[in-house]
């Protein structure tokens, strides 16, 4: 009975899916409307999140009569993977996704921020969207389809997502994907009901924050991923797929910013709508490259084209509703307030425009090659492009950072911020010499980019300082400060594992060393082992550096017989500051095996400096929700 549970309940959430749009538009103008709204909302909630549960049910018991299950799990499977590979599949993922969309639904009619008409119009919206994904569900990707007879036995799931980063990776990316659809909602919402000043923008900004931080959280735990899972030592490939979670990042950066200066003083009102347009639709775009079969990855879902029409349906009918709406309001639109070419809102300004460039390099170096491969001509963009055309985006928006929360909203003083900046600028001088003196190979790209990192960094510490000489930070200030530190890390990490890295590939047997950056690595042996639903080939390398013994590696080569796939398990030693980074290769016979290596200097820090960003925003988060549950005043809030 738990598919036909879950299907119940899925084509319950639809009705109510379509009462809470139809209801919440009406709400506009009716307050009883709204009231139906609400409750439809928090009902669809109800319903989704049993039909989600019965599907995780049907896999923590193994019941293939479930298709989804029979394609996607296997007895053997530990416990926590059963559990994670309810979503390691389109059919799955799609119902995780309309879950967080009810989430996201249930918490703007519980809180009803912005007021009972444009949080109406809200819910109305994200009825709409939860009808159209849940309708996509049932007519292409149900996942409770039955199995008659089914089978005795499941097919598994993909080896490399059975790992302990895929409990958290996606449903963080979802969380971050679909948060700003409920910034959408209310863009949509403030042009349907003409409340475009800064109210909207003020209910939508603890969206915005959580969408943010979920995406960076879920951003960089794939990359982490992909570092110690896949085997290659890299952390980023500018796969389509990565940068499909890279675009909404980014907008939703770029949004976050402009809707700081729209709640504060009004700027930037048009333009604030438009990133929270173009935030979701970038997610839905990032579901079509996914989910269409355009592309090909270890991390797309699907390649059923009917599927992809559909979704292309969705997204041309939202951002086309969206855009549309936009354009009926745009003769009453206003450009909000007028500020001074010296001022805080010249540098959100500049920092919105860097950032919009960025995503239109990231666009085009992804969606170029797609186009061109379905006209029949293909075309590689990999990392170069995105060096030459991304890099020097991010460093010219790094340098004009610190500048921001040293300027005055309206009309600022460059000298006295500049001169208030002058420990940082020497920061930054002292990092651009100390790494021409120590680090080798010398290379002016990478005193360059530690010097810019050294001066976010210190630029952070200084304004923190001097808020607190004055005896109080407010906790925008701080949460502002740490995400722009945290920024710098991760290009410290970047800049050397990027530009530093050493490699080593030799084939060893028994007893045999090879030497890479001042480490030597003899491989003791290579034994079988056998897991729960594998068997490996674990081999134990002795580390020594300049003859003291520093420890025991094991990196695996596991075979998985009901998938008849191979995974590569990578054995790390980090120090914090460096990573040594070892993946076994190939069996060459004789006891011989292939060996590679990797030294990669600061590697830590990549996913440090995510960290210290996200938590930077959640302070910010954390000062709102006080305030909106009554602990914090207005103006604390607002201090930014």
């Amino acid at each position: 009975m738990t598919g036909e549970i879950g299907q119940l309940a899925l084509c319950l959430a639809l009705a109510l899916a379509l009462v809470q749009a139809v209801s919440g538009l009406i709400g506009v103008r009716t307050a009883g409307a709204a009231a139906i709204a609400s409750s439809a909302a928090m009902g669809h909630f109800v319903f989704v999140a049993l039909a989600f549960g019965a599907l995780v049910f049907a896999f923590v018991t193994s019941d293939f009569s479930v298709a989804d299950v029979a394609n996607n799990s296997h007895t053997l499977k530990p416990l926590i993977y059963k559990i994670t590979g309810v979503w390691g599949n389109h059919e799955g993922s799609m119902l995780l996704w309309v879950l967080v969309l009810a989430v996201y639904s249930a918490a703007i009619a519980l809180f009803r921020r912005g007021g009972a008409q444009l949080a109406s119009a809200a819910l109305g919206v994200q009825g709409l969207l939860a009808a159209a994904f849940i309708l996509f569900i049932l007519f292409t990707s149900n996942p409770f389809l039955r199995l008659d007879p089914p089978p005795f036995e499941g097919a598994g799931l993909n080896p490399l997502l059975q790992d302990p980063g895929l409990a958290f990776h996606p449903p963080m990316l979802y969380t971050g994907y679909v948060g700003l659809s409920a910034t959408f909602a209310y863009a949509a919402a403030a042009l349907i009901t003409g409340d475009v000043e800064r109210g909207w923008a003020r209910a939508a900004r603890p969206f915005m924050l959580i969408a943010w931080i979920a995406l960076t959280i879920g951003i960089a735990g794939g990359s982490w991923w992909a570092y110690y899972d896949l085997g290659w030592g890299g952390f980023w490939f500018w796969d389509p797929v990565e940068n499909a979670s890279l675009m909404p990042w980014l907008t939703a950066t770029a949004l976050l910013h402009s809707a700081l200066a729209t709640e504060r003083t009004g700027a930037f009102r048009t333009w604030t709508l438009l990133l929270s347009i173009m935030g979701f639709s970038l997610s839905l775009i990032g579901m079509f490259l996914v989910r269409s079969g355009v592309i090909t990855s270890v991390h797309a879902f699907a390649s059923d084209p009917k599927r992809g029409e559909f979704i292309l349906l969705i997204l041309s009918a939202a951002i086309g509703g969206a855009l549309a709406l936009f354009a009926w309001r745009a003769p009453k639109l206003e450009g909000g307030t007028a500020f001074a070419p010296v001022s805080r809102e010249t540098t959100l300004l500049i920092n919105n425009v860097l950032l919009v460039t960025a995503l239109a390099v990231v666009f085009i170096g992804t969606v170029y090659p797609i186009i061109l491969a379905a006209l029949g001509t293909k075309l590689s963009v990999g990392g170069p492009y995105f060096q030459i055309f991304f890099a020097p985006l991010f460093i010219a928006l790094m340098v004009i950072l610190p500048f921001g929360p040293r300027l005055s909203w309206r009309r600022g003083d460059f000298r006295a911020a500049l001169h208030a900046l002058l420990p940082a600028l020497g920061a930054a001088a002292v990092a651009a010499i100390l790494v021409l003196a120590i680090a080798v190979p010398r290379t002016l790209v990478g005193a360059g980019a530690f010097a810019v990192a050294a001066w976010v960094i210190s630029a952070s510490v200084v304004d923190i300082a001097g808020r607190a000489r004055l005896g109080t930070i407010p906790i925008a200030a701080f949460a502002a400060a740490l995400a722009h530190a945290g920024l710098g890390i991760t290009l410290m990490g970047v800049a050397g594992t990027t530009l530093w890295r050493s490699e080593a590939l030799e084939v060893l047997g028994p007893g045999e060393t090879m030497r890479i950056a001042g480490y030597d690595l003899r491989l003791v042996g290579v034994s079988g082992l056998n897991g729960p639903n594998y068997q490996a080939a674990h081999a134990t390398v002795e580390v020594r550096s300049g003859g003291t013994f520093l420890g025991l590696l094991a990196p695996e080569r596991r075979m998985f017989p009901a998938e008849g796939q191979e995974t590569v398990q990578t054995a790390i030693r980090s120090t914090g500051f460096s990573d040594l980074y070892l993946a076994l290769g190939d069996d060459r016979g004789g006891g011989r095996w292939t060996l590679r290596a990797y030294v990669n200097p600061l590697a830590p820090f990549i996913w440090l400096g995510a960290g210290i960003m996200a938590l930077g925003w959640l302070a910010s988060l954390w000062g709102r929700l006080r305030f909106l549950f009554g602990s914090e005043t207005a103006a604390t809030v607002a201090a930014e």
